[in-house]
């Protein structure tokens, strides 16, 4: 598959895309030639990391410097009111919206001392709260507005959630909140699917299952410099796909003309690439991940 500027004239928005895989999708589909809103809290005068680098701004900058057009609009994913107003903007500024991908995402920040694989009667409730409230609710606040805003009055659209996971099995430590929050969301995605075909609307909804990703905050925990290609290091314990990755599986379903036949499933990176023909950025096809 050449995803070179397979999705010009196409609108899309990514959420959580200061970092991590929002910004490895945002930066793929920016490749592809989309115009692509960048959201997030953290800004160039005000970010909300001091121990990883990576703002919107920074961000949709590197998305126009990859042949798309990138725009930062701060948004707060908990603030109901932040999200209307975001896609309120899209609709005054292109009057169409493509693709949403909702990768915003709390849970990470203030562990507070607690170790993450604790057990759930050690885990600080404020974990749950963020990874609720920040992950699960703001998918389904940003599907809701995409709806009401578009997806209705255009009788199409794609929406993606990120960061779900099958049952990878084996001897896997488990976070309860985390693996609570990931599960609900691939459920949540499958009802919706269900709603929008029932509702006889051209609109897929689609559950999106990345690897481990070389993210910021993995480099920084290997004591290595963040987007260094010299990565062996993190590849220690178990090999790592970049963040990147994911976006070309979003940008391989984005152009799919037959995406909706994917709706309500929960897919996984490694078995799209091997569906749809690419590879990671460094040229490896890196398989869905197992322990």
């Amino acid at each position: 598959m050449n995803p070179k500027k397979s999705l010009h004239g196409k609108i899309a928005l990514v959420t959580g895309a200061s970092r991590g895989g929002g910004r490895g999708i945002a930066l793929a589909l920016g490749e592809a030639g989309a115009t692509v809103y960048v959201t997030g809290r953290s800004t160039r005068s005000q970010s909300t990391r001091s121990d990883v680098p990576g703002t919107i701004d920074d961000t949709a900058e590197a998305v126009a410097k990859r042949g798309g057009i990138g725009i930062a609009v701060r948004c707060d994913h908990t603030a109901e009111e932040d999200v209307h107003a975001l896609y309120q903007q899209i609709k005054q500024e292109q009057g169409q919206l493509d693709l949403v991908v909702n990768n915003a995402w709390g849970g990470y920040e203030d562990y507070d001392g607690v170790d993450f694989l604790a057990p759930f009667w050690e885990q600080p409730m404020t974990r749950w709260d963020n990874m609720f409230g920040a992950g699960l609710r703001a998918q389904m606040v940003s599907s809701r507005c995409a709806m009401s805003a578009f997806f209705l009055e255009q009788k199409h659209g794609l929406i993606i959630n990120t960061g779900v996971f099958p049952d990878i099995g084996g001897d896997y430590p488990i976070n309860v909140f985390y693996d609570t929050v990931k599960r609900a969301s691939a459920n949540m995605t499958r009802s919706m699917a269900d709603n929008l075909k029932r509702s006889h609307l051209d609109v897929t909804a689609i559950a999106l299952a990345p690897g481990w990703m070389r993210t910021e905050s993995v480099y920084t925990h290997y004591g290595l410099t963040p987007y260094d290609p010299d990565f062996m290091k993190v590849e220690a314990l178990h090999p790592t796909e970049s963040v990147e990755y994911i976006g070309r599986a979003v940008v391989a379903l984005a152009s799919d003309p037959y995406v909706s036949q994917k709706s309500g499933q929960l897919l996984e990176v490694g078995a799209l690439a091997e569906a749809y023909n690419f590879t990671d950025i460094d040229g490896r096809r890196m398989p869905p991940f197992r322990v």
